[in-house]
């Protein structure tokens, strides 16, 4: 049966949007971060110059952002970043937002060492019969004064928007899905929604 041509253009046009609407929604992206970026440092130069100068202050920006990396790596600008720390974290506001933002950004840095994220995990939740993606990063155990062998639990992070936010879920290990996904491979999962979830999951021994 032949194929008309407005079902052809049809599924050429849709084809066409579907293969466009990553790159579109990338490059407004990164246009919007490059003008809250640029934004930042722009009234500056102004002042300075007198005149706008379009990407001056996002130039500038990843310039500084560029020299704190490299001044991080050094025992001097250590000292200097854990002076500036020590600052932050003796103020009453900014202390405790501080510290859960920077525990949650260090366990994506490259520099991390300490594997904040042990164990790509599924666990029931969050009712009997749903499953969800998450990640083990802490093991404690909770007493009472009935028991002093105490409860084992483990803290299992799941995202709940993209993956900077979430909630945490204590579990008993039993309850605990472990599976041979790798933590970056994980993270990929999460940011794409579950598309990039393979086929089939194993679970795996710990």
């Amino acid at each position: 049966m032949a194929i008309s041509l407005t079902a052809v253009i049809k599924r050429r046009f849709i084809t066409g949007l579907f293969v466009s609407i990553p790159a579109i929604i990338t490059i407004l992206v990164i246009g919007k971060l490059f003008a809250f970026v640029d934004g930042l440092l722009e009234p500056f130069y102004f002042r300075l110059l007198n005149y706008h100068v379009p990407g001056l202050g996002f130039a500038s920006a990843v310039a500084l952002i560029f020299i704190v990396g490299v001044v991080s790596t050094n025992v001097f600008g250590k000292k200097i970043i854990q002076f500036v720390e020590l600052a932050f974290v003796k103020i009453p506001v900014f202390k405790g937002f501080y510290t859960a933002v920077k525990h949650l950004v260090d366990a994506f840095s490259p520099e991390n060492k300490s594997n904040s994220f042990k164990t790509f995990v599924i666990i029931e939740y969050p009712r009997k019969g749903s499953f969800a993606f998450g990640f083990l990063t802490k093991e404690c155990t909770m007493k009472s004064t009935k028991d002093d062998a105490g409860c084992c639990l483990k803290a299992i992070y799941v995202p709940t928007n993209n993956l900077y936010l979430g909630e945490i879920v204590l579990l008993r290990d039993e309850d605990i899905f472990y599976t041979d996904i790798s933590i970056e491979e994980g993270i990929k999962i999460i940011l794409s929604g579950g598309i990039a979830a393979p086929a089939t999951i194993r679970e795996v021994g710990h």
